[in-house]
């Protein structure tokens, strides 16, 4: 079993808007949404709850999400057109030539990009001491507007676009998924990484079916192995973080929106396709995709939030009108 770091989640922490209290107020949120995790572990009917949300309501709401995101790969080329077209071209290729390695040639691009800038800017400069890496811990803050609008939209994509989509991979290569020890597992390691800064811990899906493929050449007992090379992928990934996040603000205004907007493509277009999967629950996932995609924060909870409760109640007033026809 593989667990990784949500990429829908991500999308929605990165359209969440800023709160009063800071990142504590986030810190906050990611305990509530680890503590909801493992309740629903251990108590199922919360795990119905949350799944008896429509997928195509959920996923709408994600779609919308990351609408903005991608949207970066465009704008980008109005801020800064000489360092995101060979990123764009190099994404293209990519695509049409070796899909599986086009995201990783991106990223690489963008390196040699952010590298040629800081050689010819004067005025760019790399800060190799921010590079080293190191642990900070912040302290959690509540409040309602970071609880209702960055934990509920953040457990419910986790659990919708990741954990049960890793649920299914794994079992078309057929490995079932202890579901009760897998919510807990997960939920506690989130409430233990909150602290530091990591947002919820999932089943993995992508990463997941690459390690139980049989196209790995090992056997299936074995495949536990894949895993475990997974996790020290992520072990090294983690040490060269802030290497990462010191490269990204050398960067030129708008590269890394637009390698994040193409990186995040794929799961838009799933987003999309999921939302409008279902014929009578068409109109509840525009609602619901419109609302996301407008940012639209009220009473200080983000658009994420409305965008299932609008979906939601969309959805109620449609299946009314029906039973009355």
């Amino acid at each position: 079993m593989t667990t990784a770091w949500s990429t829908p989640g991500g999308a929605v922490l990165g359209t969440a808007g800023a709160s009063a209290e800071g990142f504590g107020d986030a810190v906050g949120a990611f305990i509530v949404c680890a503590l909801l995790l493992v309740l629903s572990g251990l108590w199922p009917a919360l795990g119905r709850l949350a799944s008896s949300i429509p997928t195509p309501v959920a996923q709408a709401m994600l779609a919308g999400v990351l609408l903005p995101l991608c949207m970066k790969a465009v704008t980008g080329l109005e801020t800064s057109p000489g360092a995101v077209i060979p990123v764009l071209v190099v994404w293209l290729a990519g695509t049409v030539l070796v899909p599986r390695w086009a995201v990783p040639l991106t990223f690489l691009t963008a390196g040699v990009v952010i590298a040629v800038h800081l050689l010819i800017d004067d005025a760019a400069s790399l800060d190799t001491a921010a590079m080293a890496p190191h642990m900070e811990f912040t302290t959690p803050t509540f409040s309602v507007g970071a609880v209702v609008g960055i934990a509920l939209p953040l457990y419910v994509v986790t659990m919708a676009s990741q954990n049960l989509p890793g649920v299914a991979v794994l079992k078309t290569f057929g490995c079932d998924t202890p579901w009760k020890d897998a919510l807990v597992t997960t939920g506690v390691g989130s409430l233990l990484v909150a602290p530091a800064g990591g947002s919820a811990i999932n089943l993995a899906a992508i990463s997941a079916a690459l390690s139980a493929d049989p196209a790995t050449g090992v056997a299936k007992d074995l495949r536990w192995r894949n895993a475990v090379w997974s996790g020290s992928t992520y072990l090294v990934l983690a040490v060269s973080a802030a290497a990462v996040v010191a490269l990204a603000a050398s960067a030129p205004v708008g590269l890394l929106a637009a390698v994040a907007g193409v990186a995040l493509l794929g799961a838009f277009g799933g987003a999309v396709q999921g939302a409008w999967s279902e014929e009578p629950l068409r109109l509840p996932a525009i609602v619901t995709f419109l609302v996301a995609a407008s940012g639209t924060t009220f009473f200080g909870i983000g658009a994420a939030f409305w965008a299932l409760v609008a979906g939601v109640v969309v959805v109620g007033i449609t299946a009314a009108g029906s039973r009355r026809r």
